[in-house]
């Protein structure tokens, strides 16, 4: 996972208002740091993501994030 899909991630689970300051204030067990001091110290995305879904008990449906649409590939 790379960091921007973490951030997308965040953003659809908690809106744009929230998804900084939870990444920014919220220690996540396990990581004993922010979402943002790990991310800076280099731990994989996917663990901080899973982190934030631990403490915030997002279910497991949620945690990939909103279902898309599939795009439409067929040339015209």
């Amino acid at each position: 996972m790379r960091q921007s899909h973490f951030w997308t991630l965040l953003d659809d689970e908690f809106g744009s208002a929230n998804a900084g300051v939870i990444a920014a204030s919220l220690e996540l067990p396990g990581l004993k740091a922010t979402a943002e001091q790990a991310l800076a110290a280099g731990v994989d995305p996917r663990i901080v993501w899973r982190a934030v879904c631990d403490l915030h008990d997002i279910p497991v449906e949620r945690r990939l994030g909103k279902d898309q649409a599939p795009r439409d590939t067929e040339a015209f």
